[in-house]
């Protein structure tokens, strides 16, 4: 078993050191912002109630599509785009890993909302982890009315596609590149 962890572990490296945070064409970046933008619209559609967190936060960070998978030992990627005051700033990369009963495979959506300047600072320089089990709130209608800021975010979780059975821990952590000037 604990051959089988080490190899795993060894992959998942190897998997998330080539995914960029950033990419690396114009028609990349494109199509990026266009999932962004396609989920946006679809958690709004989800449940009307998330527009008074894209009114109210400082910034947020979409991320359109990642990936998770696991056998015990899981792991997920996704990458996206950050937003300060409604206009981009950056790029962004999620990676999480796991360990627990994690079995499957899916693709899923995410939002978290920054409260205030210095929460989206926070992320920019990388001193931003969290346990994603124990923070995110799975979307549905009416969710987000009751939902509330912790630490200085809010974190909005829609299943996208696949089949995962997961009762693990894990936490999740976040790269932050600049859009630039």
């Amino acid at each position: 078993m604990k051959k089988l962890i080490i190899i795993f572990l060894g992959l998942l490296v190897l998997v998330t050191a080539g995914c960029a945070t950033v990419p690396e064409k114009a028609e990349g970046k494109a199509v990026l912002s266009a999932e962004v933008q396609e989920a946006i619209a679809v958690f709004k559609t989800q449940d009307s109630s998330i527009d008074r967190f894209f009114a109210q936060s400082y910034g947020y960070a979409v991320f359109p599509k990642v990936f998770k998978g696991g056998f015990f030992i899981g792991g997920a990627f996704g990458r996206g785009e950050a937003f300060e005051q409604g206009r981009l700033v950056g790029y962004s990369s999620l990676s999480q890993a796991t360990f627990g009963f994690s079995f499957g495979g899916e693709y899923f959506r995410e939002i978290v909302f920054f409260r205030q300047k210095p929460d989206l600072e926070k992320f920019k320089i990388e001193k931003y982890a969290f346990a994603a089990q124990a923070t995110g709130v799975a979307i549905s209608e009416g969710v987000a009315a009751k939902a509330d800021y912790k630490d200085g975010m809010a974190v909005f979780i829609m299943a996208d596609k696949g089949l995962m059975v997961d009762a693990s821990l894990g936490g999740q952590k976040f790269k932050y590149v600049s859009a630039g000037p």
